[in-house]
């Protein structure tokens, strides 16, 4: 290393719609030299297509390759990672690092962050999250006064999913996607499938809103979410 190193820059880009990037954001999307975003092994970033419009500026861009598989990546995806970027901090140069949603909220970008921080500054810009997206796209506070609210991975096992909803007043069950059949057979067993409400592609063209009951559970995609409240949410 010569010199200053870089900074890297963890962004968040939104939900989706890209009018919900922060101006902050912008800013630091338009100035970094170089550009990097988590990809499927195969096909476009959804974080990089988000900003498309002001990138192509000369920009580098690096593009972290996830596999898209159950289960979380494995650690060396993350070591590479933050190897390949701490090479282009070493030579001065910041990175945007693009993250879908909020970069600390279930991102891949924590992973390169744990990783990247003991050595060289990073700076994290918040990101409108997949949370309150949905909910503002529901029309559905979340909570109110002294209410308490759960954010589940449907990624749990049934179990665990069923004891961490049954506990929650307020929940949020992300990751849905393969988990749509066992989320439906957890609801109706708890007896909350009607306070169950589905949001899809939040912020999107093709955002779809619905009661969960109403869904074909074997068709969901990664990118939705179950809001469900035991309580009127008007009050």
């Amino acid at each position: 290393m010569s010199g200053r190193p870089g900074r890297l820059y963890g962004i968040g880009v939104g939900p989706g719609d890209p009018e919900l990037l922060t101006l902050k954001a912008l800013r630091l999307l338009q100035s970094a030299r170089v550009v990097a975003y988590p990809a499927p092994e195969t096909g476009a970033s959804f974080a990089r297509g988000i900003v498309a419009q002001w990138l192509d500026r000369g920009q580098r861009e690096i593009a972290i390759r996830f596999p898209m598989r159950p289960g979380p990546p494995p650690e060396a995806i993350y070591d590479a990672a933050a190897t390949r970027l701490s090479a282009v901090l070493d030579e001065g140069d910041d990175i945007a690092f693009l993250c879908q949603g909020d970069p600390l909220f279930y991102g891949s970008f924590a992973g390169i962050y744990l990783r990247v921080a003991p050595r060289y500054p990073v700076t994290v810009v918040p990101g409108v999250s997949s949370l309150t997206a949905c909910a503002a796209a529901a029309g559905l506070p979340l909570a109110q006064r002294d209410a308490a609210i759960a954010v589940i991975p449907a990624t749990l096992d049934e179990e665990t999913l069923t004891r961490r909803l049954a506990e929650s007043e307020v929940a949020a069950v992300i990751k849905i996607g393969r988990h749509g059949a066992k989320l439906r057979r957890v609801l109706d067993r708890l007896g909350m499938l009607d306070a169950a409400l589905y949001v899809e592609r939040a912020t999107l063209p093709n955002q779809r809103i619905a009661p969960f009951s109403e869904i074909d559970a074997a068709d969901v995609p990664y990118f939705a979410m179950a809001l469900i409240s035991r309580h009127d949410t008007r009050e």
